[in-house]
């Protein structure tokens, strides 16, 4: 079977952009020793992203990504908010039938990011906290103390917890992204919807294995492109973690939706894998409501008139973290 279509894609891993987009990456400068990294790279991981979407300048960038989506067939996206004044925090108060929040913790903050995730949670509904354990100053490992207390308030106001796993895109310390740090953090929190995103690499197969052994963890394929999803989760899904298995994008910090949604039909996943992947497991992880279908979407949503066309991308590109 195809790809089906409209059916209400949710993707787990989107940016609103806007004019400046430089912030994303500030809070891992810090630890950029090589000079590409730190004065001449747009994004962190650009050596690996050879054609990063180019979205110009935009009348309405909440528009102008509603129309992306529409064009995709994309009902929801989940998009990261830490309660200041941003592009993704104005497409949720305008489109809440469309975006979903997100918080990026750190738990160098002590209690105090404990607080902060306790307050977005009350006041924006945030649907999950998110992480980059080697992009924080200074890294935090995803079995350090530090994250116990992230942890245990993840469980207590049922929110899942998403973190990249494996050698991260940035010219960056791997050590705190080791697939095997799961295993301890899945036993001692088996309450805790942990999900891992960007890869796992070269790890799969021992992510794999975690999601076997624990039914509280699964994955998400951000900062890939379609045609470099490993197999070893593609195959995984095809039998028996099929329910643990959900698409994630990468627009705007490393790919186009036009490249994913043209590489995405290629995917050889089974008939009945293709809504879990797309929409079903998303739902169910992160306790959304109901979509709209997608063409009650498309033909409600604000006009916005054309859609800008991104530029076809042509080379790999995988890995890569941000907000």
């Amino acid at each position: 079977m195809p790809m089906p279509a409209d059916i209400g894609v949710i993707d787990l891993m989107l940016n609103v952009p806007g004019e400046d987009t430089s912030s994303w990456y500030e809070f891992m400068k810090p630890l950029f020793l090589d000079r590409e990294s730190r004065e001449i790279f747009a994004m962190p991981a650009q050596y690996m992203f050879k054609d990063i979407p180019q979205v110009g300048a935009q009348p309405d960038y909440v528009a102008y990504t509603v129309a992306q989506m529409d064009a995709h067939g994309i009902a929801r996206a989940m998009v990261g908010v830490d309660g200041t004044e941003t592009p993704n925090l104005e497409a949720i108060r305008r489109h809440p039938d469309r975006f979903f929040g997100s918080y990026h913790a750190n738990p160098n903050r002590g209690m105090d990011e404990v607080r902060t995730i306790e307050r977005l949670h009350r006041e924006l509904g945030i649907k999950a906290v998110t992480a980059f354990p080697s992009g924080l100053c200074p890294q935090v490992p995803i079995d350090d103390k530090k994250w116990y207390p992230v942890y245990a308030k993840c469980v207590e106001l049922d929110l899942p917890f998403c973190c990249c796993v494996g050698v991260p895109g940035p010219r960056l310390p791997m050590a705190p992204q080791k697939v095997e740090l799961i295993d301890e953090v899945c036993w001692f929190f088996p309450e805790l919807r942990f999900v891992m995103r960007h890869g796992a690499e070269p790890w799969t197969d021992l992510a794999v294995k975690l999601m076997l052994k624990y039914p509280n963890l699964s994955y998400m394929t951000s900062a890939f492109a379609p045609r470099h999803y490993p197999k070893a989760i593609i195959d995984f899904a095809n039998t028996r973690g099929a329910d643990q298995i959900m698409y994630a994008g990468y627009f705007p910090m490393g790919l186009s939706l036009e490249r994913i949604f043209k590489e995405l039909p290629e995917v050889p996943l089974r008939d009945e894998v293709w809504p879990k992947f797309l929409r079903d497991n998303a739902m169910r992880i992160f306790k959304l409501p109901p979509s709209l279908p997608v063409g009650s979407v498309r033909a409600e949503r604000e006009p916005v008139g054309q859609l800008p066309r991104e530029g076809a991308s042509a080379a790999s590109s995988r890995g890569g973290e941000g907000q």
